[in-house]
């Protein structure tokens, strides 16, 4: 697999000597946050958008994908609330979240502004941003379209939305893996996802988080889930449309990559900083899949409180 890795933008690297001495034993543990979060709710032109709130100083919010909620987020927020305010949404069709009806209430606009509703909701004008799959594409165009808005960018497992249309129009073997993807965007999909068997894939055999993941998915709209991919997934041809207007990012950009990703194919990195203003350090993790910030979450939440400690 070969990786594009020189230019005027090019990849930074995390000294790593620094980690050690910015390594943080937090005093809450995931487990914890469940009990230890203050639940809020912002408003995005009608639609109530439900985010968990803990910790002290600038505002960070994180960003779930498919399947999942704002629990996510729970090594992330136990790691870093000694510094940062921490804020992780259920985006809209989520758990505690509205769930309106219809392809168009999930088009990447509203999403978008559903983070930035969040930011407004907590008093503040901007926010570090972090986001995970689809959580990641609603992170990267939020700081597209709302650079203002956006103070740094944290991007897990989610190539660059140009990156990834690229590869589908290659008809490559990003293509041959996003099938799941044009199923899903067919309108019956939602008949065959289940609340039970998201759970199940997600808790890995944990009894516990099985049932606070079921708890949640039996709140959520698999109807909504699938709207994601049926209003903002790019299409065939893969060329033009939304994303190939996007304009450039002009946050610094923190990115990490589990390279034992099927969905998501490590090529679709290549060229990223053509998309950037600012350095972009990117984090390769051998042997860890779509979910880095639950495979790894230690290694996560160090190099992101390294990384942001270097980005003040």
């Amino acid at each position: 697999m070969k990786f594009n890795c020189c230019s005027r933008r090019s990849v930074s690297v995390l000294p790593f000597l620094l980690i050690p001495a910015l390594l943080f034993a937090s005093s809450i543990s995931a487990q914890d946050v469940m009990d230890q979060v203050e639940h809020k709710y912002a408003d995005s032109d009608g639609v109530s958008i439900h985010y968990a709130k803990m910790g002290s100083g600038p505002l960070m919010v994180f960003i779930h994908g498919f399947p999942d909620f704002w629990y996510s987020w729970r090594h992330q927020m136990a790691g870093l609330a000694d510094q940062y305010t921490v804020a992780a949404l259920d985006t809209r069709g989520y758990n505690l979240s509205d769930k309106p009806g219809g392809e168009a209430n999930y088009d990447m606009t509203l999403l978008t502004a559903d983070v930035a509703a969040v930011i407004r909701a907590e008093g503040e004008s901007s926010a570090v941003v972090v986001g995970h799959d689809w959580g990641g594409g609603i992170a990267w165009s939020f700081a597209a379209a709302y650079p203002q808005m956006t103070e740094r960018l944290i991007i897990m497992n989610l190539p660059h939305i140009k990156g990834l249309q690229r590869e589908l129009a290659s008809m490559g073997q990003q293509h041959s893996n996003s099938q799941y993807a044009r199923n899903f965007q067919q309108p019956d999909s939602h008949e065959n996802i289940s609340p039970a068997g998201l759970a199940m894939a997600l808790s890995q055999g944990d009894d516990a988080l099985r049932e606070i993941y079921l708890a949640a998915f039996e709140n959520s709209s698999t109807e909504s889930m699938m709207n994601y991919y049926r209003r903002n997934y790019p299409r065939e041809p893969y060329v033009g449309g939304p994303w190939a207007e996007l304009p450039r990012i002009q946050a610094p950009v923190l990115q990490f990559h589990g390279l034992n990703d099927t969905a998501l194919l490590a090529p679709a990195l290549n060229n990223t900083w053509e998309e950037l203003e600012q350095d972009w350090t990117l984090v390769t993790i051998p042997g860890v899949g779509h979910w880095p910030h639950h495979e790894k979450p230690d290694m996560v939440t160090n190099m992101m409180r390294a990384w942001l400690s270097l980005h003040e």
